[in-house]
């Protein structure tokens, strides 16, 4: 099948027929790592989640409650990356944030991102930064009376949730930051410096309309190999002594199966708003028709940052960290562990970050809830 070829500098155009072939053939190639991950399911290697209950469904998202309801302590609402399923923070038992945090008295809410479909390719960061992230709080308020909540997400849902925050102040009590991208950079890291050089983002999805899971984990992979490639083949041969550390090995390869598509738009706009633009850093996003600035986020901030990490650098991380306006900031280091496949994803399901990391952050959310 061909794609796209060079010719005097310029990309020729596909014909329609083959950028529907292009689009089925990584739809197809998606459906086919979704069932190598039911595969693994057969072998115990799945996920297992604490019981939740669904507030409320949007197109492409659902927001779940986790523990009893309650009207009192802090609340925290979590939001993975908008390509990636929620599990990742309730793997098992061992190596789960939401009961971590549950048993540390925190109300805890999650939005699970769903699968969009052909009508949902305009939706942006209006929407993910924006109105979803503001259905969430509504909801929340419902049912707790609390209007502010702290925010937690990972990678680009620490992005999305610090953007949502640099405009909505009055809802926002705390930020948790893990491993979050926020200052952009051809230098500040493997990812960045391919989008650097790729096409602009348009000439991508016009051939692929939402952008297949198959599609951003590949173009992750040739970025950066060593964190991809070479540091899960070396992580599978550390974890082969320990039954419990390769089962949660597999269980983040089964997670890595198991991704969703990126809306059109929102690809389009993370790439060239964010990636080569760098726009909230510099001041120059909005969200919504709200400005959305460093400068604006108030709350409580921790951050999360792994020195060693070549797709979100600590500079990218803590960038924002100190452009922020909060006069209460705190950075955590994650080490590393062992049987996480993939040390980006360690930081939520490692040994050494239930026991040491998580801890410090449920100590640290629980006392800025009481200094309200």
């Amino acid at each position: 099948m061909r794609t796209d070829t060079q010719y005097g500098g310029e990309p020729l155009p596909l014909p329609a027929t083959d950028r529907r072939q292009t689009a089925s053939l990584y739809a197809y190639l998606d459906a086919v790592r979704r069932l190598q991950g039911t595969f693994l399911d057969a072998f115990g290697l799945g996920p297992e989640e604490a019981p939740s209950r669904i507030v409320f469904s949007e197109r492409v998202m659902t927001l779940k409650a986790y523990g009893k309801k309650r009207r009192d302590g802090p609340v925290m609402l979590i939001v993975p990356a908008p390509i990636k399923r929620a599990y990742i923070w309730d793997m098992a038992p061992e190596a789960s944030v939401v009961r971590e945090c549950l048993r540390g008295g925190i109300g805890v809410y999650m939005i699970h991102w769903k699968e969009p479909g052909l009508d949902d390719q305009g939706t942006g960061l209006d929407g993910y930064a924006g109105r979803f992230m503001t259905l969430s709080m509504d909801a929340i308020a419902r049912e707790t009376g609390e209007d502010r909540v702290f925010l937690a997400g990972h990678s680009l849902g620490g992005t999305l949730c610090a953007v949502f925050a640099s405009g909505h102040k009055d809802r926002v009590k705390g930020l948790i930051l893990v491993e979050t991208p926020l200052k952009f950079g051809p230098a500040l890291g493997d990812i960045d410096a391919m989008v650097a050089k790729a096409p602009e983002a348009q000439r991508l999805t016009k051939d692929l309309g939402n952008v297949p899971g198959f599609f951003i984990s590949s173009m992750s992979t040739m970025a950066s190999p060593g964190t991809f490639r070479t540091e899960r083949f070396q992580d599978l041969l550390s974890s082969l002594g320990d039954l419990q550390d390769w089962q949660m090995h597999m269980r983040v390869v089964r997670w890595t199966l198991d991704e969703l598509p990126m809306p059109k738009k929102l690809f389009e706009e993370v790439m060239e708003y964010l990636y080569r633009e760098d726009r909230f850093m510099r001041g120059k996003l909005t969200i919504e028709g709200r400005p959305a600035v460093p400068s604006g986020v108030e709350s409580p901030i921790v951050s999360i940052a792994d020195q060693r990490s070549r797709v979100v650098s600590p500079e990218s991380c803590l960038a924002f960290h100190d452009a922020a306006s909060s006069t209460d900031k705190q950075v955590f280091w994650y080490r590393g562990d062992v049987g996480v496949a993939i040390q980006h994803a360690g930081v939520l399901v490692g040994k050494n970050a239930h026991r040491y990391l998580w801890p410090e952050i449920v100590d640290w959310v629980n006392a800025r809830s009481r200094t309200e």
